[in-house]
């Protein structure tokens, strides 16, 4: 279906954009720029949307936001590393 089709682009798309924060971050262990705020919030709306997707055994929604969720829970260990630990 065309709908379909639309939502694997969607997933595609917003999934990949995440991927040259998640790539700099891992590199540079440099998170001062990032907002703890944000990125909990962040990280726990796509966990919701995970868990959403699940109970509708809606593909597309789980296999995006599950790789979502996996970057954005690595950039967020790193900023709360970075504002708890680091010295």
């Amino acid at each position: 279906m065309m709908v379909d089709i639309l939502g694997y682009i969607a997933a595609t798309l917003t999934t990949t954009s995440f991927l040259p924060q998640a790539i700099l971050t891992i590199r540079t262990r440099d998170t001062d720029a990032l907002s703890l705020t944000m990125y909990s919030t962040f990280t726990l709306g796509v966990l919701c949307w995970l868990i959403y997707g699940i109970y509708l055994a809606n593909n597309v929604i789980i296999v995006a936001n599950a790789i979502t969720l996996f970057l954005a829970m690595l950039i967020l260990s790193f900023k709360v590393y970075n504002t708890f630990f680091k010295q």
